[in-house]
């Protein structure tokens, strides 16, 4: 019996080895893979941030001063004094507008002159009517089409 136990013993030994040698190379293989992925995580989260172009610069395009009468129910007339300048990204949108810059200023004072003054009390009011004529000139120069207006002089009276 004494033989058989010393017969087994190195037996065992030598096959464990092979099972350690096996879970080492795997323990190994799955520690890379996630140093890895930590290091592609990081890569994605933390570094080489994309470089964005600056915005392009406006283009403005000034239009001529309009005093235009809203509309009131009482016997008081009132007027708006507006001077605005158009905002575009490119030169293609400025010769597509001085074709039909007659219909865009017509079409600002039909609108305009259907205002009341409480339209135009408050930023809320002014945010409206920009929103509102910036609408009506994308409508006549489809599919160019401007970014916003500016008044650089607006007044009631």
């Amino acid at each position: 019996m004494a033989d058989v136990t010393a017969g087994d013993s190195p037996a065992t030994e030598t096959e464990g080895k092979p099972a350690g040698k096996k879970k080492r190379i795997i323990m190994a293989v799955l520690g890379l893979a996630l140093l890895g992925a930590i290091g592609f995580g990081v890569t994605m989260f933390l570094g080489g941030e994309e470089r964005v172009a600056p915005p392009p610069t406006p283009i403005y395009m000034n239009l001529p001063e309009m005093t235009i009468n809203l509309s009131t129910v009482g016997d008081r007339p009132y007027y708006l004094r507006a001077v605005i300048s158009l905002e575009m990204t490119d030169e293609a949108t400025k010769l597509a507008l001085e074709p039909v810059m007659p219909r865009v200023l017509d079409a600002f004072q039909v609108y305009m002159r259907e205002l009341r003054p409480s339209d135009l009390n408050g930023s809320a009011g002014i945010q409206r009517l920009k929103e509102e004529l910036v609408r009506r000139v994308n409508l006549a120069i489809y599919p160019s089409e401007i970014t916003g207006v500016a008044f650089t002089e607006l007044v009631v009276q």
